[in-house]
């Protein structure tokens, strides 16, 4: 009777994290504040792992230009830098600069968080055990529909405004 009950325990914690959104998670802006991302119910999110010192940086520029060619549709665009791939400035306060004089950012950039392994941010950790993908570099990209569920996931080598990216954004909104 006892493992009858550790068995469905388990059932029910593991249906739980599965049956979540993203919507059910907040994360911690660069500034501090904390980010429910309840708040973006009904809007596509695009969830992208960034690092300053990376050759793929310069996808900054394509996340800008994505935001503000989506500024009035809806599309929330948000940065989460990391250093899961050593690439990343170690101070908040150095990546906010990084970003804002070097690729006048203006989607939110997050405090810095890991994206795999045992110390995942809780979304990441999530996006890994429910969709089972994780990123294998710095600069993979993930679509999330108004429903918070997982459309589609991009490589590093997919730029962010590219037309695979685009294309099912504008399905969404």
């Amino acid at each position: 009777m006892r493992l009858l009950t550790i068995l469905l325990s388990v059932f029910f914690i593991s249906t739980n994290i599965m049956a979540q959104n993203l919507y059910n998670f907040s994360i911690t802006d660069i500034d501090g504040n904390e980010i429910m991302l309840s708040n973006f119910k009904g809007k596509p999110i695009l969830l992208v792992n960034t690092a300053s010192r990376c050759g793929y940086t310069k996808q900054y520029t394509n996340l800008s230009n994505l935001h503000r060619e989506y500024l009035d549709k809806d599309l929330i665009i948000i940065g989460t830098p990391s250093n899961s791939f050593f690439q990343e400035l170690s101070r908040e306060e150095d990546v906010k600069e990084f970003c804002l004089v070097n690729y006048q950012t203006k989607f939110i950039i997050t405090e810095i968080v890991d994206v795999r392994g045992a110390k995942a941010h809780p979304i990441y950790d999530w996006i890994s055990n429910t969709y089972g993908k994780t990123p294998k570099w710095n600069f993979y990209k993930f679509l999330f529909d108004g429903n918070g569920n997982l459309v589609e996931s991009w490589s590093s080598m997919t730029k962010p405004d590219s037309s695979k990216i685009t294309n099912k954004i504008d399905k969404l909104i």
